[in-house]
């Protein structure tokens, strides 16, 4: 490829973002006002991953309006991939698509080679959208990433998302925030304890996102121990 070529391959990515970002900023307007917290706690550039919780449709919007770009990308559940409308859109926007249900091998693997590429990577840790409007137990993907990728992890939390459209139509739009903490790294597993140390560090991503929420969205995690050293540790969060 001629260096022309990839210039002009280049700027026509970042037009195609340009376009999904403004798509994603026009939902995400219509739908509520909102304002972002902690936005100096991102790291410049990839290697991370942002581990967000998701209590409804309007999270993927907000997120993305706030901090798309060409270097990010996330899992998508597999059912949108074929969707006419929403599965281009997706693909556009570097969606990764993801089984339900099952370990999904070649979705962890493209998951991991992003982020060896230095980028950015994406992901709710509950692995779907809260049906509770409060945090579930996590899933153990985000700890197989950041072990294998040896990348750290941005925690965020959306709040006030949930039910955003009914709230417009009921003509009182929410505020929702878009809340970003400290940057961490987990410590290395120790294989004679494999599965309690995934189980332990997974719960540590829950309850840093914990932290950044008010307490009504705590959910299984209202009484875990670790979020109660983290909070007393921190007073005034969570």
């Amino acid at each position: 490829m001629t260096y022309n070529s990839a210039r002009h391959a280049w700027e026509a990515e970042l037009i195609r973002f340009a376009v999904i970002r403004a798509v994603a900023i026009v939902i995400t307007r219509l739908l509520c006002t909102h304002r972002v917290e902690g936005r100096h706690h991102l790291p410049r550039s990839g290697p991370y991953i942002l581990a967000v919780n998701h209590l409804g449709m309007l999270d993927l919007s907000l997120v993305y309006s706030e901090l798309g770009n060409p270097e990010i990308a996330g899992w998508v559940a597999e059912k949108w991939e074929h969707d006419w409308l929403l599965g281009p859109f997706m693909r556009a926007a570097n969606a990764i698509f993801i089984q339900r249900g099952k370990v999904d091998r070649t979705a962890l693997d493209a998951a991991v080679a992003w982020l060896r590429s230095g980028k950015v990577f994406g992901m709710a840790p509950e692995g779907t959208r809260s049906p509770t409007h409060q945090l579930t137990r996590g899933k153990s993907g985000i700890v197989y990433l950041a072990q294998q990728a040896g990348v750290p992890i941005v925690p965020a939390a959306c709040v006030n998302t949930e039910d955003a459209l009914p709230a417009l139509l009921r003509l009182r739009p929410k505020h929702a925030i878009l809340r970003i903490g400290e940057p961490f790294r987990l410590p290395p597993i120790d294989p004679a304890r494999r599965d309690e140390a995934t189980r332990q560090q997974t719960d540590e991503v829950m309850c840093r996102i914990a932290l950044l929420l008010p307490e009504r969205y705590h959910g299984v995690y209202a009484n875990h121990p670790r979020l109660q050293a983290l909070r007393a540790s921190r007073p005034g969060e969570g």
